[in-house]
């Protein structure tokens, strides 16, 4: 039987070559990557803020940047993109370089709710997108008129449903994560709630302090003081751990709702492809800021609980409330234009 020739110089030659290109470009990988965080930053970074100057959000955004602008070298700049309950910003970092030198602080209502309440929104939160990490935890509390009968979330439910026309809770407006609140405890008990939507979470406590709307759902932070001095009572938090700053007040799993676990978080997220050194880099920075007693001080004040973790952790909170929110706004036929 006839062998087959042997291969040519020429041939032989070829593989070597095309070996060694493949071991050198194995090689390169990591180093680009080295090279990318070394070199990275270069120049300002700007923090796309997807709302107006003053709220909670804004606030967190600013004091995490003016931590990350002492530790990275370059100036993290704050830059307001408010509109459309923050679907404006986001589609602005969206669509940027994937360089590191965009970043967006996120809200959850904006990347678990508005996919699921809009008809149309011009991102996709988890294509789009790299997570850096969580900020934060802002926590929620179902407050009501001292006046109010029910003293807890058991005592509401049952009441709820002696009266024809139910229970009336007040929220900052149609869609928001404390609306969702409601609807979930409806959904879950059977509990006759009206919603009531305002246009911020101001009105909605003005209304309860007045005893106009018997209950609101609402930040810890907007309802600290009314808490303190009476003016308001909390019926719990819709958790499933009670809140460090707030730890007298039972959560909704304690009086037999489990898995009721509805906290609003802030945190930050780059455009999809950014180099994973540069996010690796900035999840690094960012834990530490987080670690600092200073900024965790400043942020309590401003009602949130800094919540270190992972890049991951963040995409993994993203997946799970995307699906929890779809359900309920679906069943609740939210919708908004």
């Amino acid at each position: 039987m006839p062998q087959s020739p042997a291969p040519s110089f020429q041939t032989n030659r070829r593989r070597l070559l095309k070996g060694a290109g493949t071991l050198v470009a194995s090689a390169l990988l990591p180093l680009s990557e080295a090279w990318a965080q070394s070199a990275w930053p270069a120049k300002p970074i700007k923090l796309v803020i997807p709302f107006a100057p003053g709220g909670v959000t804004d606030t967190s955004g600013r004091i995490v940047a003016d931590y990350l602008s002492k530790r990275l070298g370059q100036q993290v700049v704050p830059d307001n993109r408010p509109g459309a309950s923050g679907n404006i910003g986001s589609q602005v970092v969206a669509n940027a370089e994937p360089d590191g030198y965009t970043l967006l602080l996120v809200l959850d209502g904006t990347f678990v709710i508005n996919p699921h309440v809009y008809d149309k929104v011009p991102f996709d939160p988890q294509r789009d997108f790299s997570t850096i990490g969580k900020i934060g935890d802002s926590t929620t509390i179902l407050v009501a008129h001292p006046g109010f009968k029910a003293n807890n979330l058991r005592e509401l439910i049952d009441l709820s449903k002696t009266l024809p026309g139910g229970v009336s809770y007040g929220t900052s407006g149609t869609g928001s994560i404390v609306h969702l609140a409601g609807e979930l405890l409806k959904q879950r008990t059977g509990a006759n709630l009206v919603h009531i939507p305002y246009k911020g979470g101001a009105p909605a406590i003005a209304d309860a302090l007045a005893g106009h709307t018997p209950l609101a759902f609402a930040s810890a932070a907007s309802v600290q003081n009314h808490l303190k001095s009476g003016s308001l009572k909390a019926l719990g938090v819709p958790s499933g751990k009670r809140s460090r700053q707030y730890p007298d007040i039972p959560t909704f799993a304690e009086s037999g709702l489990a898995d009721f676990d509805i906290n609003s978080w802030v945190g930050l997220v780059a455009p999809a492809k950014t180099p994973r050194a540069i996010v690796e880099r900035l999840n690094t920075e960012l834990n530490a800021a987080l670690a600092d007693p200073e900024v965790r001080s400043k942020l309590e004040a401003a009602g949130i609980s800094a919540t270190p973790g992972t890049a991951e952790s963040l995409s993994a909170t993203i997946r799970k409330e995307l699906a929890l929110y779809g359900g309920v706004v679906k069943a609740a036929g939210i919708k908004l234009n």
